[in-house]
C-alpha cells in the first residue's frame, strides 16, 4: 500500500467496490472515533464512540473486510461507553496496518 487512498494487492475485493469499502471506513471514523493506540508494530486499537447498532456495524465492517484481506485479524469489544476495534496484521503489511493509523490520525480522510 503505498498511499491511504490504495488497498494492498493482496485485497481481493472487486476494484468497483474499493471506493465504497474505503468511504465505509472513513464514515466509522470520521463519526466514531475517539483514540487510537499502536499497541505493538503490528498491532492497532481503535476507540470508536459508543451508541445504538455501533459495535454490530464495526462487526459487520470488520467482518467484511476480512472477507477480502484475510491479513487482517480483528477483534471487537465493547467496554463500557465504548467499542475497541483491535486490528492485527503479520509482518508483511506492516505498512497496511500503518497506513490505516496514518488514515484513522486525520479521522477517516487522506491528508
Amino acid at each position: 500500500m503505498t498511499g491511504l487512498t490504495r488497498v494492498p494487492a493482496s485485497c481481493t475485493l472487486p476494484t468497483a467496490e474499493q471506493p465504497l469499502r474505503i468511504a465505509a471506513w472513513d464514515a466509522l471514523l470520521a463519526e466514531r472515533l475517539h483514540a487510537l493506540d499502536r499497541t505493538g508494530p503490528l498491532r492497532l486499537r481503535l476507540v470508536l464512540a459508543g451508541g445504538e447498532g455501533v459495535e454490530e456495524k464495526v462487526r459487520d465492517l470488520a467482518d467484511r473486510e476480512s472477507g477480502c484481506c484475510s491479513f487482517f485479524t480483528f477483534t471487537v469489544s465493547a467496554v463500557a461507553d465504548a467499542v475497541h476495534l483491535d486490528v492485527a496484521v503479520d509482518d508483511a503489511h506492516r505498512a497496511v496496518l500503518d497506513a490505516l493509523q496514518a488514515r484513522a490520525a486525520v479521522g477517516g480522510t487522506a491528508p
